[in-house]
């Protein structure tokens, strides 16, 4: 099961991250410390089936209290964010990643308490959080935030496209910004075309009252069903995580299996 979840490559990459193991008895003596595949392997089956970390299965090897200490260790660290990089340039060096029409979205689900939550304007007032996400046009995630429920969709584009990192391209620099950009009626402000025109990105935002959101939908479908896809985290059906960093952790992962398990994989 540890390979099926963490395949070779992934590892490898993750081995790139990953801060070195500290030596907290150089004498000697003491338990053998849990592998790090291992620990990753269990990291991913909490995410993926939804279940607490007590009741992970003992199959993996470390306890749950060692999982979820290594899981908390390695969010400090921001290793998540860092194997999201990684992942995004192997990708983008390799030319997979298409910059001619990316797509923006935001999907809210539930969550029982702690920061980065609001009154969920869709589902009766309940406390809830969001995801903001940009996708490139095959549905590839290229940024991620959190907010809470009650944020508006247009808030959250500035950011979304400042936090494109710098990926790899095959040929020429690093690339961060999109072509073109496709956006729902949530996003319909003068203000945001001008600050996406003085960036050299076209947009292609649906107007309030004027055109069809089902025009749109041809190209920005691809980002509705990335947002089907994150869904398939079961841990992101429901916000189980208190603090704000550790959701943004399981998002990341998400994010990260998604591009790592990309459509038309051989």
């Amino acid at each position: 099961m540890v390979e099926r979840l963490v395949p070779d490559e992934l590892w490898v990459l993750f081995r790139r991250v990953v801060p070195p193991t500290e030596v907290i008895r150089p004498q000697g003596g003491g338990r053998r410390r849990a592998g790090g595949r291992e620990a990753l392997a269990a990291i991913i089956f909490v995410a993926a089936s939804g279940c607490t970390w007590r009741q992970l299965p003992p199959v993996f090897g470390p306890s749950w209290q060692t999982v979820y200490r290594r899981f908390a260790q390695w969010t400090r660290a921001r290793v998540w964010a860092r194997l999201y990089r990684v992942v995004l340039d192997e990708l983008g060096s390799r030319g997979e990643l298409d910059w001619s029409r990316c797509a923006i979205d935001s999907v809210s689900i539930q969550a029982a308490r702690g920061p980065l939550t609001g009154p969920n304007p869709t589902d009766r007032g309940k406390l809830g959080s969001k995801t903001h996400l940009i996708t490139d046009r095959n549905g590839l995630p290229l940024s991620l935030g959190i907010s809470g429920a009650n944020m508006h969709d247009s808030q959250g584009l500035e950011p979304l496209v400042r936090g494109i990192p710098r990926i790899r391209s095959r040929r020429g620099p690093r690339r961060r910004r999109p072509a073109k950009l496709h956006a729902d009626k949530g996003y319909d402000y003068d203000h945001l075309r001008r600050w996406l025109r003085k960036r050299g990105i076209r947009h292609r935002i649906a107007r309030r009252g004027i055109e069809s959101s089902q025009r749109l939908g041809r190209h920005r479908w691809v980002v509705e069903r990335t947002v089907s896809w994150l869904a398939g985290c079961r841990r992101l059906h429901r916000r189980c995580e208190r603090k704000p960093e550790h959701f943004l952790a399981v998002v990341g992962i998400a994010a990260t299996l998604i591009c790592h398990r990309r459509p038309g994989k051989t």
